[in-house]
């Protein structure tokens, strides 16, 4: 077979050197019109259900809120897998999408769904969606410093001044302050800016 082939190449060179030439232009020209991400996002669609319960144990919170979430999101169409996470005074639900869906459409079914039950939760559950950035997504790190300042007025500033001021930047899902530490998160499916 393989001696076949080298024969009939060898008998026919120009076209063979015209398919070379074909893939080579075809290669250039893909190569120049293809978006290429620094970061390919392999991860999953992926919605994140935070649930805040002050005050109660991983237990209860398991049994009043983790479950009835995780029991009302495996309905969701397109869902693969729904997982759950419960600790003190607060819940995560993990609801993950088939391959190629859509991450708003996802995260638009999860919130009907959550409307949905949100009558049936305790009255001191508060749940919110987690932010739209994906398994890819940048954290950006950074410190307020001053010469003079506290760390409670630095603070402050984090929390009242600086914190807007970035939520308003396009591309930042989240910003949350940890201490004297501070958090961006900026959804990265294509981190190539």
């Amino acid at each position: 077979m393989i001696e076949k082939l080298i024969a009939w190449s060898i008998k026919r060179r120009e076209l063979v050197a015209l398919g070379a030439i074909f893939v080579l232009v075809g290669g250039v020209f893909l190569l120049r019109t293809m978006p290429v991400d620094a970061i390919p996002d392999l991860s999953d669609t992926q919605v994140i259900v935070y649930t805040d319960y002050p005050g109660q144990a991983p237990q209860v919170v398991e049994d009043q809120v983790t479950y009835p979430l995780l029991t009302t999101f495996l309905a969701v169409p397109k869902v693969k897998v729904v997982r759950g996470q419960s600790m003190f005074s607060s819940s995560f639900v993990y609801v993950i999408f088939q391959d190629r869906t859509d991450l708003y459409w996802a995260r638009s079914r999860v919130l009907e769904y959550l409307n949905a039950i949100q009558s049936r939760l305790p009255a001191g559950a508060k749940t919110r969606l987690g932010p739209d950035a994906t398994g890819v997504g940048w954290v950006y790190q950074y410190a307020l410093e001053g010469p003079g300042y506290s760390p409670d007025r630095l603070r402050t500033v984090q929390d009242f001044q600086v914190r807007y001021a970035l939520q308003s930047v396009a591309g930042v899902a989240e910003v949350a302050s940890l201490g004297t530490r501070f958090c961006s998160t900026l959804p990265g499916s294509s981190p190539t800016a």
